[in-house]
């Protein structure tokens, strides 16, 4: 398909993210009074940010208190900074991906909704023998994914255009994201969502295994 460019989310793409996550969530809720969730609804708790994480997780009767979602967050951001190491690693087969990317010259860029600082300590201690021309969490003043405007940054800012890019991610969000900046939409099938989900929002294929993706390039 000549593509030229990856452009890759971060939680349940490339990392698996999803035990420290739900630790640091579980952790803020018992301080607050409430009652931990197991592993499984953390698959949709996350994918949009940690405030809409904090929202998902709280009980349905407290999800609309302002100040108690604020207080959350802003423990979830602290608990998070402490332990973002604890379980986290690459998915199987990323790092195989990787190396084979760079020996092909495909531009590589990461783009997620985790706050920004976050994204960018991540991808330096778990991939740092790969080069990512851009990598990007939520920042202030850029609306978060599905909102194409950081994608279509990466485009410009790499100097390919939208249409060379393969988008991968694991949730509908990125399917939209990628769909709404003109980019290649593919679902990956190891992450946080299953493949209804990904093909009903956009996903023009999906993956089994990263080294799939190599097929398309």
């Amino acid at each position: 398909m000549n593509f030229r460019a990856v452009l890759f989310d971060l939680d349940g793409t490339l990392l698996d993210t999803l035990q420290d996550l739900a630790d640091a969530m579980n952790t803020v809720l018992r301080r607050f009074g409430f009652a931990a969730h197991p592993l499984e609804p953390y698959r949709y708790f996350v994918g949009n940010g940690m405030a809409a994480l904090v929202h998902r997780a709280l009980p349905k009767p407290h999800q609309d208190d302002q100040a108690l979602a604020s207080a959350c967050l802003a423990a979830l951001k602290e608990e998070y900074r402490e332990r973002w190491r604890e379980q986290t690693c690459p998915y199987p087969g990323i790092p195989e991906l990787l190396d084979q990317l760079a020996v092909r010259q495909i531009q590589m860029s990461v783009l997620s909704n985790k706050p920004d600082e976050f994204t960018r300590v991540m991808v330096d201690r778990f991939l740092p023998q790969w080069h990512f021309d851009c990598v990007f969490g939520e920042r202030p003043g850029i609306p978060r994914k599905p909102d194409p405007a950081a994608a279509l940054e990466i485009a410009r800012l790499s100097a390919i255009p939208v249409e060379a890019f393969a988008y991968l991610g694991d949730t509908p969000t990125d399917m939209l994201t990628a769909t709404a900046a003109g980019m290649f939409p593919i679902g990956v099938l190891w992450g946080f969502r299953p493949a209804e989900e990904l093909t009903a929002n956009g996903a023009k294929t999906l993956l089994s295994r990263p080294s799939e993706l190599l097929a398309l390039l």
